[in-house]
């Protein structure tokens, strides 16, 4: 049996997992009564969030690139679009991989350098999630009480440690920056126990890796990034809010604050859609810290997912047939870029 068949194995034999973990003891009829009795005003306004927060990181993501070249709104917004369509049709987020490969054919630009970008999205995301779980931990959470206090502390802990691990891979990319043809004189050193042409390619890969990270070394930039993060966020924000106020939930606007960092761990669960590990991150969420019946959960927990990934599935899966790109091309696509970037 093959590697890929293996992996496939266990992505399916996980999300199976976590999903029978998610609907143990769940009363199905309740969940379908409760979505049903959710009110559409809330809904539509965190549907329109989930669309908001997919064109801000377009527009995010032109700042980041411009050391590589101009890259139009449109462009940006398209690859995205197709990006997120990956990951929630293949596992592995291997739709962060597609996405610069697919801007690339449309803005004269190395996808390598474009992956680099994407690297330091990840790590503005992280940061600024953190920076809002503190904001909640230590002002507008104060004075409320939650189900599991340990939980509460040891998410508290974990958000603390995470922040140390974020910054310090920032100021890495910082310096690795700095140079980028230092970073590929240094990798052609390989050719003394390499044969030269692999060690040539490696050099000449790190090397537009760097120059990708150079939004970092312009500080203007990379402060328009930063600050673009906060209204990315709130909007995620905003519309699991919304959803919770469409099923009668108590939680305050700021409680999402809470929630998401819980969602991203869900998110990081190698499954396509994220299937399983954000249905169950919510449920856990919801019921520990503001005592969710869980039933009510799990029903909001679908819709939320459906949100999450529905928009930009359906637009992704659009850009990519108007180049001829489908599913399996994707997966393709995915592979080859796997190869380079681990090569």
């Amino acid at each position: 049996m093959t590697v890929p068949h293996l992996r496939t194995i266990a992505v399916v034999g996980v999300a199976a997992g976590l999903l029978a973990l998610f609907l143990y003891n769940v009363d199905l009829r309740r969940v379908v009564a409760d979505i049903a009795h959710a009110r559409l005003g809330w809904l539509a306004l965190s549907l329109l969030t989930m669309l908001a927060n997919l064109a801000i990181r377009a527009y995010r993501w032109q700042y980041l690139l411009e050391p590589l070249g101009r890259a139009s709104f449109r462009n940006a917004f398209r690859a995205t679009a197709v990006g997120f369509a990956a990951n929630s049709l293949l596992p592995a987020r291997a739709g962060e991989l597609i996405r610069p490969y697919f801007l690339s054919r449309h803005e004269r630009m190395s996808a390598t350098g474009a992956f680099a970008t994407v690297i330091l999205e990840r790590l503005l995301d992280t940061v600024t999630v953190l920076v809002l779980l503190g904001s909640f931990v230590f002002i507008f959470g104060r004075g409320l009480t939650f189900g599991d206090s340990l939980v509460f502390l040891a998410v508290k802990w974990a958000g603390a440690s995470a922040t140390v691990v974020a910054l310090v891979a920032l100021t890495i990319l910082f310096v690795l920056a700095g140079d980028p043809a230092r970073l590929g004189r240094a990798m052609t050193r390989l050719e003394r126990v390499m044969p030269s042409t692999f060690a040539g390619m490696v050099a000449r890969i790190a090397e537009k890796f760097a120059t990708g990270l150079g939004a970092i070394r312009r500080p203007s930039r990379l402060l328009v990034a930063v600050l673009w993060s906060f209204p990315l966020w709130l909007s995620i924000d905003l519309g699991i809010w919304a959803v919770s106020m469409a099923f009668g939930f108590s939680m305050p606007f700021t409680g999402s604050f809470l929630i998401v960092p819980l969602l991203v761990l869900g998110v990081a669960v190698p499954t396509p859609g994220a299937i399983g590990g954000f249905h169950e991150a919510f449920r856990l969420g919801a019921t520990v810290f503001y005592g969710i019946p869980n039933d009510s959960a799990v029903a909001a927990a679908l819709v939320l997912h459906a949100f999450s990934i529905g928009p930009s599935l359906l637009l992704g899966l659009f850009f990519a047939a108007q180049v001829g790109l489908n599913v399996g091309r994707m997966r393709q696509l995915a592979g080859r870029a796997e190869q380079e970037h681990t090569a």
